[in-house]
């Protein structure tokens, strides 16, 4: 099970990687692409504080963030979660966790089932930079599952 999200972490960050580089190579890209995105990386963020027990109130969902500051995020959210992924136990990946979300309402729910809702949420906001991208006449970048598996990225 423990393989199962490090190749979904995988494909988060590949995806992630993808979009960064295509807002990069618009000259002037969608305001709302870039919060959107930046967006996902503070959510990433966020959760990877919960999942540590950390303290995630000062952190900004939806933080007004440079392409230059969501690579940086990018390259650090990257870095932790593959940490945290390579050290976890299939114990723990079943285990519960218990944070306060934004509003400040406490939840109980199992690491394995925080790790699937991060990236579900990445790859829901991905879908909304695409149709933004897209509606400002770009070609929006494929972000899919099936063609990172294609493309012969899935890690394990």
């Amino acid at each position: 099970m423990k393989n199962h999200f490090l190749r979904l972490f995988h494909h988060a960050d590949w995806a992630n990687r993808r979009i960064l580089a295509s807002l990069q190579n618009i000259s002037d890209p969608p305001e709302k692409a870039r919060h959107v995105f930046a967006h996902v990386l503070a959510a990433e963020h966020v959760w990877m504080a919960r999942l540590r027990g950390e303290d995630n109130s000062k952190i900004e969902f939806w933080p007004d963030l440079s392409l230059e500051n969501c690579a940086v995020l990018m390259e650090k959210n990257a870095v932790d979660y593959r940490r945290y992924l390579e050290a976890l136990s299939e114990e723990r990946l079943n285990a519960t966790m218990t944070y306060r979300n934004s509003k400040g309402l406490e939840f109980t729910n199992s690491v394995g089932d925080t790790l699937t809702h991060v990236w579900l949420h990445g790859s829901y906001h991905r879908g909304q930079v695409a149709h933004i991208l897209r509606n400002a006449g770009y070609e929006p970048v494929n972000t899919d599952f099936i063609t990172f598996i294609r493309e012969g990225m899935q890690r394990s």
